[in-house]
């Protein structure tokens, strides 16, 4: 199998279109002090894409307009319910695995 020119070169741009993003901002920002409302407000977005992600699974837009999906919705309930009463990340996820799985198997 040999590998073209094009191939390469095709290669190296995704790499850099890749890394570039990943990358420029820890290079700009290296040097600058960030204020504190600043760095309360960025301590916000993890949780802000987690809750899109975790919404984002029982909840789509169709045709018909929002369809929530009831399977995964009862499946997220239980995880925050088991997260709330374990406080363990290792159970949580353990156990919100099994539930969907047994959610899946019976309906």
């Amino acid at each position: 199998m040999s590998i073209s020119y094009g191939f390469i070169l095709i290669l190296i741009g995704c790499c850099l279109v890749t890394a570039i993003p990943r990358m420029l901002p820890f290079l700009v920002m290296r040097n600058m002090r960030i204020s504190e409302p600043v760095l309360k407000w960025l301590s916000y977005i993890p949780l802000c894409i987690f809750s899109a992600l975790v919404i984002e699974s029982f909840i789509s837009n169709s045709v018909q307009g929002f369809q929530v999906h009831w399977l995964e919705l009862l499946a997220v309930i239980g995880t925050l319910i088991i997260s709330l009463l374990t406080r363990s990340l290792l159970w949580t996820v353990i156990l919100g695995v099994v539930m969907m799985a047994l959610l899946r198997l019976i309906f």
